[in-house]
């Protein structure tokens, strides 16, 4: 029998808080009073600059999709964007290898009128430019560390991050080829069908494969629109790029709130957050949950000898750039749009 949605959502966020509890178990049990007295002790305000730049994130990569969106409908809104950015960030902290984001936006942007495959193209072209600006920012960390000479290179740490690297330019990649290889695809989808057709899981094939080509052929027709304009894929990507660069200094604001300017600097916190985000996004656990963790602890440790400092700045740099994202998409997705707001869309 198959599983409602609501209910699936509430079995993700279940297994998430199970995570949670396990992973803040191993991070609080050894010195519990002085990390909570080190997150007690921090400065609002320079706490309150570091989930600014959080929001910051998620406002480029707000601005992405509308840009992206407004190819295909001009009406659409930024606060719209934004909303769907904020669901999209639930979605994908609830879900494995932030897999349930995507449906939702492209079921967002159907309710607005956009087309099945003008929507998925949209989702499809915003994931890609996030990828590029994620690996040309891990691309830069590697560099830049190869120059500083900050982490070793013979550490399991870097062996991950080099997995990281590749399956992000693997990815990038492969959606290229979704979205641009047309006669690879349409080979794919051909084989596929005739597959099904040999099994008789597909009745009519000739009826299946006629909708699947126009499938393709909206949909490609759609990315053409969107990258008629290089300068347009350019600037989304150099947006992708800022929002990233925001999240990666949130560290190093949570680190002033705690009244420590020296332990490492900006730089030291991009690559370092770069290198974080690149072991995550292969981690298979909701929100990367362990992988995240242990990245962020043996990273950071190479500029914080404090133990209950380090993992108080892992657990409120954790709160602000995931569990923020949890709770503000949560109250999102439960506060209905009026309806004019997105009739007028």
């Amino acid at each position: 029998m198959k599983k409602h949605p609501r209910l699936k959502n509430l079995l993700s966020f279940f297994i998430l808080f199970l995570l949670t509890i396990f992973v803040l178990y191993f991070l609080l049990k050894d010195d519990f009073s002085n990390i909570i007295s080190q997150i007690l002790s921090v400065n609002i305000f320079l706490l309150l600059v570091a989930f600014l730049f959080s929001m910051l994130y998620w406002f480029f990569k707000s601005l992405v999709l509308y840009n992206f969106t407004r190819k295909f409908k001009d009406n659409y809104r930024f606060k719209s964007a934004f909303r769907t950015q904020a669901i999209t960030q639930f979605f994908n902290a609830v879900t494995p290898f932030s897999s349930g984001g995507q449906p939702f936006q492209i079921y967002s942007l159907k309710k607005r009128g956009l087309s099945i495959s003008n929507a998925t193209n949209v989702t499809i072209e915003e994931f890609v430019v996030y990828q590029i600006a994620l690996v040309i920012l891990g691309i830069l960390a590697i560099v830049f560390n190869h120059i500083l000479n900050i982490f070793p290179y013979n550490s399991l740490l870097s062996k991950l991050v080099i997995i990281g690297f590749s399956i992000n330019t693997i990815v990038i990649i492969i959606l290229f080829i979704i979205a641009f290889g047309k006669k690879s695809n349409q080979f794919l989808v051909k084989l596929g069908i005739n597959i099904l057709t040999f099994f008789k899981i597909v009745k009519n094939r000739d009826k299946v494969l006629n909708d699947w080509n126009s499938y393709i052929n909206n949909f490609h027709s759609g990315a053409k629109i969107l990258i008629a304009n290089k300068k347009d894929f350019i600037l989304n990507i150099l947006y992708s790029f800022l929002g990233l660069i925001c999240l990666y200094v949130v560290p190093l604001w949570i680190l002033y709130s705690m009244g420590d300017f020296t332990s490492f600097d900006m730089l030291q916190a991009i690559i370092a957050s770069a290198y974080v985000m690149l072991i995550g996004s292969f981690v298979p656990l909701p929100g990367g949950t362990g992988g995240i963790e242990y990245g962020f602890i043996n990273f950071f440790g190479v500029f914080i000898v404090n133990n209950a400092k380090l993992r108080a700045l892992m657990l409120l740099w954790r709160f602000i750039t995931f569990y923020m994202g949890i709770i503000i998409g949560g109250i999102a997705l439960n506060i209905k749009e009026r309806k004019k707001d997105v009739i007028c869309e």
